[in-house]
């Protein structure tokens, strides 16, 4: 009973803590010459953003997506 209880939080806290907006993006690294911002490509989608922070974009950049929000 323990172990369903743990599984139901682990579950719950999941859902709260993952970001929906990349949810279906899968973001990979792209090889860049040096000091050139990072480029990254989704997987899922194709879409491609460059970051300056070296790491995957925070929003899915899908041009078919809907708005945040809706």
């Amino acid at each position: 009973m323990v172990f369903v209880a743990c599984l139901v939080v682990v579950f719950v806290l999941l859902l709260i803590f993952t970001n929906r907006k990349t949810r279906g993006c899968r973001w990979r690294a792209q090889p860049t010459e040096a000091g050139k911002p990072k480029l990254y490509k989704c997987m899922a989608c194709g879409a491609t953003a460059r970051t300056d922070t070296g790491k995957p974009p925070a929003l899915c950049l899908n041009p078919r997506q809907p708005p945040a929000g809706r």
